[in-house]
């Protein structure tokens, strides 16, 4: 049998005589095609590179098919990540076509050399990582980002999350995370957007385009992007009780208005790649869900990506008991349309057997490998294998000082002030002595936050090393711990005590470590743990007893990865910040916040409850028939609790305050596919600079199906001056107005609606105008659920 020339050099192998001319073929067409050029043509969409996989994939054995849809993961090592043992034999043999948790220039290349020089088929790995909110440079975790209400800032810092991520030999990012979350117990609301599905499309685009280089995936090809991952689809947020891995129980009205736009938002954007969730909905795993994955995915939104497992989600369809064995497992999830099989091993041990016996046809197999090597092929990795493997990039991109100025830019502005009291903050400069008071002060690891990839602590700064940074020789910093974040220990007390009682003023930094939020870390309450609320009540006491005390800032400084439910420490404390984990720079951000050197301008992206009993509560609910009523026993409330929420969607102060005025509405009516202009006044009435974020809210006040009390369909930031006044202007077009109706097609129906702007979900500033003529269809029905 000859010997042929393959993808990337010479076959170590024998091949059948019938495959030779695929062969020649797939090699000319490497020859000739430059790699994919931004801005010309998508590559998910590229007829290119879809010629180039049909080549490749003819040449193919069932073995090695499979062995491409296998990712496995690393394994850490002295020396970093590393393949688990016997992985570089599994490379030569094609049985792995990914790695996830691998980088470093040097060593990802090492590994690329091995894949297509010492292969059969020479075709290249990808590496993939959770590059989540940064690389080595951590910037916000996402809740935060949202807080900004900045999609061009998110942007930002998923593009600089790429540079740096890919200069470190990674192809492919697990995020954005665009679950929706109601439910705050569930630790991975840190991940997303939060509770609004407005938002929440608006962050994932935002993301995805920053990690891809741009809108259509144009950017994948150039060396500096990663592929993103729109994960977990889908409603994984929707866990009941807030239990991490829980199933999902919701309608498919909920499902397509609340948790499935996030998801469409980052497919129209070009996500290169989709995760399936660890839940179910109405029983059907999404790993086994061709609804989900076929019907919605790649019928409906049109998606030419790939699907990925989350890690172990194919062999779990045993224990949720749609599956007997692993084997079985697998061929649901392929059939689905699951295309790559994270850490499991089932495609690659099982599948082979499954398709000799005829229980798997293999045209499965092959839709799957196709569009792996369609990928493969856009990324440039055919043409040259080790464009992501330059160490003098790593160098540069390392900690580069332009990522660190945008992560500390990003940090400050997902900060929310919450309340400020008599304007303690910012704090006078001049201050004397300040006591910094809590276990999270001096914590740089909880600063980076979940989901730091290869971020350092000791490259992080903390809000006591931001202060202490800060005061300089001008000042003088005390620390005391106080307590633990999470046990009744108050033997530190007498020292956080006296620390008030001799300060100045006083910092408390509360809340929760980085590892309370994130997978598997749901809470059951979610006041603050431990014994932080005494800690605070005591150091406020002993402060207000001092000689000073009645002059004394103090300010609560809160770390958290979700909604805390804080009454009391908000009742008692005259000043609160929320800062969320801002990563690398948080105290940086938080001391710029704290000194005046920036104003505030954070807006909540999540509702904050007065108590863990009050959840689910979210904004955009829809008002029953008995909607509360103080003055009325029967109606929607609580006998021992207020039903709104201590903080509401939106919220967020400044050093300054807005004013907002003259709403106008042009035209008063409109009919078919018009769009609405909607102008607001809005005026900084301090006296000092500040940028707010205008909102505005839509309600449907008569409709065929009960609708949302409110729904936010529009905001942007404005920067004004003192005194400054500016006509804020937004068009409205039919989408903002629409829904699904009885038959669940996307319409709008003529009536009234009530528009709202203002500085949160609360704003009373209204007016209404109507939609006129017939009904208006904007899709069909949706794919219905099976």
């Amino acid at each position: 049998m000859p010997r042929a020339t393959g993808v990337a050099g010479e076959l170590t192998g024998a091949l059948p005589l019938v495959s030779l001319a695929a062969l020649l073929s797939a090699c000319a067409l490497v020859q000739r095609s430059p790699a994919p050029e931004p801005g010309r043509e998508s590559p998910l969409n590229s007829a290119q590179a879809s010629r180039f996989a049909d080549s490749v994939l003819h040449l193919m054995t069932l073995d090695e098919k499979l062995g491409q849809l296998a990712q496995s993961p690393g394994r850490g090592t002295q020396t970093g990540p590393r393949v688990p043992e016997g992985g570089e034999q599994q490379i030569r043999a094609g049985r792995v076509g990914s790695f996830l948790g691998i980088f470093g220039a040097e060593y990802t290349r090492e590994l690329q050399r091995i894949a297509t020089q010492e292969s059969r088929l020479k075709i290249p790995l990808l590496f993939a990582n959770d590059i989540i909110h940064g690389f080595r440079t951590i910037y916000p975790v996402p809740i935060a980002e949202a807080a900004s209400f900045d999609p061009e800032r998110v942007t930002l810092s998923a593009r600089g999350a790429a540079v740096e991520a890919a200069a470190h030999g990674l192809h492919w990012t697990f995020a954005p995370m665009v679950d929706i979350a109601r439910d705050p117990r569930w630790g991975r609301i840190v991940e997303g957007a939060g509770e609004d599905p407005y938002l929440g499309a608006i962050m994932a685009a935002a993301q995805v385009r920053g990690f891809q280089g741009g809108d259509g995936a144009i950017g994948l090809g150039e060396p500096d992007v990663l592929m993103a991952t729109a994960k977990h689809f889908a409603a994984y947020g929707g866990a009941e009780g807030g239990r991490d891995y829980n199933s999902v129980e919701l309608t498919e009205r909920t499902l397509w208005e609340t948790y499935l736009p996030p998801y469409e938002a980052a497919v129209e954007a070009g996500a290169a790649t989709v995760m399936a969730a660890f839940n179910d909905i109405g029983g059907i795993p999404a790993h086994s869900s061709d609804w989900l994955l076929v019907d919605v995915l790649r019928q409906r939104w049109g998606f030419k990506g790939l699907v990925v497992s989350d890690w172990g989600g194919i062999g779990e369809m045993v224990p949720h008991g749609v599956a007997a064995t692993t084997g079985a497992a697998g061929i649901l999830a392929l059939r689905a349309g699951v295309d790559v099989d994270m850490s499991d091993g089932i495609y690659a041990d099982s599948l082979a057997a499954a398709v000799r016996a005829g229980r798997l046809e293999e045209a499965f197999v092959d839709s799957s490998v196709h569009r792996l090597l369609r990928l493969k092929y856009a990324l440039g990795l055919f043409q040259d294998p080790y464009r992501f493997n330059d160490v003098a990039r790593e160098r540069r991109f390392t900690l580069a000082p332009e990522h660190l100025r945008a992560a500390r830019i990003a940090a400050r502005e997902g900060i929310v002030l919450l309340k400020n009291a008599n304007k303690t903050l910012p704090l006078r400069k001049d201050v004397r002595t300040i006591a910094v008071i809590g276990p999270l002060a001096d914590d740089a690891r909880s600063a980076l936050g979940s989901w730091a990839a290869d971020g350092r602590s000791d490259e992080a700064v903390s809000v006591l090393a931001g202060i202490r940074a800060s005061v300089g020789q001008s000042g003088r910093v005390i620390y005391a711990r106080g307590a633990p974040v999470d046990t009744a220990d108050t033997t530190g007390f007498a020292q956080a005590r006296s620390a008030a009682s001799r300060a100045d003023a006083i910092i408390l930094v509360l809340g929760e470590r980085e590892n309370m939020s994130a997978e598997a870390a749901s809470r059951a309450s979610i006041e603050l743990p431990g014994a932080q609320l005494a800690l605070a009540r005591s150091v406020i006491r002993a402060a207000r007893a001092s000689a000073s005390g009645s002059r004394k800032p103090i300010i609560a400084v809160l770390m958290n990865g979700r909604a805390l439910a804080i009454p009391e420490l908000v009742a008692e404390t005259p000043a609160v910040l929320e800062t969320w984990f801002l990563g690398t720079q948080h105290g940086g951000a938080v001391v710029d916040v704290l000194f005046g050197d920036y104003n505030p301008s954070g807006k909540l992206p999540v509702t904050f409850p007065r108590a863990t009993g009050q959840i689910p509560i979210y904004y955009n609910h829809r008002n029953t028939g008995r909607p509360p009523d103080s003055a009325n026993s029967y109606t929607s409330k609580y006998l021992d609790l207020p039903w709104t929420p201590l903080f509401p969607f939106g919220y967020g102060l400044s050093y300054t305050t807005f004013a907002y005025s003259n709403l106008r509405l042009s035209p008063q009516s409109i009919g078919g596919r018009d769009s609405i202009e909607v102008t607001v006044d809005v005026r900084n009435a301090g006296d000092r600079a500040g940028d707010e974020v205008v909102q505005v809210y839509v309600r449907d006040n008569v409709a065929s199906v009960a609708q949302p009390v409110r729904a936010l369909k529009a905001f942007r930031r404005v920067t004004l001056g003192p005194g400054e006044m500016q006509s804020v202007a937004f068009k409205l077009g039919p989408d903002s107005f629409a829904l699904y109706d009885r038959q669940m097609r996307r319409v709008v129906e003529p009536g009234t609606f009530t528009i709202y702007v203002g500085t949160d979900s609360n704003a009373q500033l209204n007016s209404r105008f109507e939609f006129t003529g017939d009904t208006l269809v904007l899709a069909p029905p949706t794919p219905r659920f099976h």
